[in-house]
């Protein structure tokens, strides 16, 4: 079924499900892609902002070739539920990736994330410190993302977004405009094509989901709040960390990783990609695929 084609958004919703996950008193419909494939351990998927799972496409088959992949579009992204009157938050997300996990039994596995993901991550990793989390993580793979808030360069459309012209400027967010915005995080050489572009516009806009961009930019919020808490859970990691980073990445490039080594240390294990921005995994997917599953196999021949 997953083969090594590489999967054009209809073919990679149709491939995956929509499932009800539970969260407090509140149910959310959530788009999964599972390759279900039992016998394989198991990686769990976390996207960015303002994308989807679809973001996991080019590398799927390689990582799909020894593992089973577990992707989510978390609430209010992609395929899954993008309620209006709703207060997006971190700590929610969180609770649903965990809701899955229990939806789908996993009991152990690794964990690759990205830029929204990463802070997703960060708090999923808190729990696992404190020994309160679902599943038990064996590693963590950090792509470009704020894992640092002071180190977090906002683009200009992200801070009209969190301001009180948030709604505004989320309505009038236009196709050519995104374009814009979006391919000037990318890499000189690696710049999305036009049909990448239209696809992600096609999953931003699915459900109408263009006018909850400033309720879901609130993450930068959410990051500043819990600082302290997500910065420790990467200090007192009880997993191994990869870092793949994109240096050219103008928001959370190689001025991340240097605040990450002053502050945390050297991760367990890093690559640092000269060229590539900031979606690594789509610009540079042989490198990634191949510097994540040389990070797995060291790790579990230790």
């Amino acid at each position: 079924m997953w083969g090594a084609v590489i999967m054009d958004i209809h073919q990679w919703r149709s491939s995956g499900d929509t499932v009800s996950l539970n969260v407090g008193s509140k149910e959310h419909d959530i788009f999964v892609i599972d390759t279900r494939e039992f016998d394989k351990p198991t990686i769990l998927l976390i996207h960015g902002f303002p994308t989807s799972s679809w973001d996991w496409v080019k590398i799927w088959p390689k990582l799909g070739e020894h593992y089973r992949l577990v992707a989510m579009d978390l609430l209010g992204f992609g395929f899954s539920a993008k309620p209006k009157k709703h207060t997006y938050s971190i700590m929610e997300q969180a609770d649903l990736v965990e809701a899955l996990v229990t939806r789908l039994g996993l009991n152990e596995f690794a964990v690759l994330a990205h830029d929204y993901g990463d802070t997703v991550a960060q708090e999923l990793l808190a729990r696992q410190n404190e020994c309160k989390g679902v599943g038990e993580w064996l590693s963590l793979c950090l792509l470009n993302g704020g894992l640092f808030p002071e180190t977090h360069r906002a683009l200009l459309m992200q801070k009209l977004l969190l301001s009180p012209l948030g709604p505004l400027v989320s309505g009038l967010i236009s196709e050519p405009g995104f374009a814009r915005t979006f391919s000037s995080i990318w890499g000189v050489q690696t710049q999305p094509t036009a049909s990448e572009l239209a696809s992600y516009w096609q999953l931003i806009n699915y459900n109408d989901g263009k006018q909850v961009f400033h309720k879901l930019i609130t993450y930068m919020v959410d990051r500043r709040r819990n600082r302290e808490r997500w910065v420790d859970a990467l200090m007192k990691s009880c997993v191994p960390i990869s870092l793949i980073n994109g240096s050219a990445d103008p928001i959370s490039g190689a001025h991340m990783v240097e605040r990450y080594q002053e502050i945390i240390g050297q991760p367990d294990h890093m690559v640092e990609l000269a060229t590539i921005g900031h979606y690594p995994q789509v610009e540079d997917s042989a490198s990634v695929a191949e510097a994540y599953l040389l990070f797995l196999n060291t790790k579990k021949n230790d």
